[in-house]
């Protein structure tokens, strides 16, 4: 048994929290503009300095920009050979973050409001296991939705999302004057929110 990552969405559906620990598949970055600053260092997409770029080209007499391929090449070159590889190397087949954690709230969306449909106002979606996985929902009363994913063989973990709440995320986030809530603009960029999360969660004894 053991635990994968944690995401916290915002009552505008916004992922504002992320982090992760025995994460099996590779993490791609999110694409630029896709999620809110602040999210995880993990995740946030790289920013990349184009003035730098454009200066190098006019660094050597000897080289040149390729209009077809946008690569640097010697004079005399074809230049419908690359000096080098592309730099983002073969594509992968994993989903950029924000991608996933739009299929993270989506599903959990869906479900919850099925069972509402189905089952009645009382009835509440706290959690669903598939054969890889077992997401488990807490949901504040403000909005805020706390995501974790599990190994499947895990038991419920409501009540460590609701510890979460209640303890770091009402000491560091709520109480703190310095972190923006519900800005649309910034996540919850806290160092002292994620270790204390970090040392809840590995302190479980499902964690291994």
């Amino acid at each position: 048994m053991t635990i994968y990552s944690l995401y916290i969405f915002d009552r505008h559906c916004a992922c504002v929290y992320y982090q992760d620990w025995h994460r099996t598949k590779h993490l791609k970055r999110a694409v630029e503009g896709g999620i809110l600053d602040g999210v995880s260092r993990a995740v946030s997409p790289i920013a990349v300095d184009t003035s730098t770029a454009n200066n190098s080209t006019f660094s050597s007499p000897r080289n040149t920009l390729s209009s077809t391929t946008g690569f640097v090449v010697a004079v005399g070159q074809d230049s419908s050979i690359p000096s080098q590889p592309p730099p983002d190397g073969p594509k992968s087949n994993a989903l950029a973050f924000d991608e996933e954690a739009k299929l993270v709230y989506g599903v959990m969306l869906s479900l919850r409001n099925m069972v509402k449909k189905l089952s009645g106002r009382d009835e509440q979606f706290t959690s669903y296991r598939t054969s890889a996985y077992r997401l488990h929902l807490y949901e504040t009363i403000s909005g805020y939705k706390f995501v974790c994913l599990s190994d499947p063989s895990t038991d419920g973990l409501r009540f460590v999302l609701r510890q979460i709440y209640s303890g770091p995320f009402v000491d560091y986030v709520v109480r703190n004057p310095l972190v923006p809530v519900d800005s649309r603009e910034q996540g919850i960029d806290n160092d002292y929110f994620r270790a204390s999360v970090d040392r809840l969660i590995r302190g479980l004894s499902v964690f291994a």
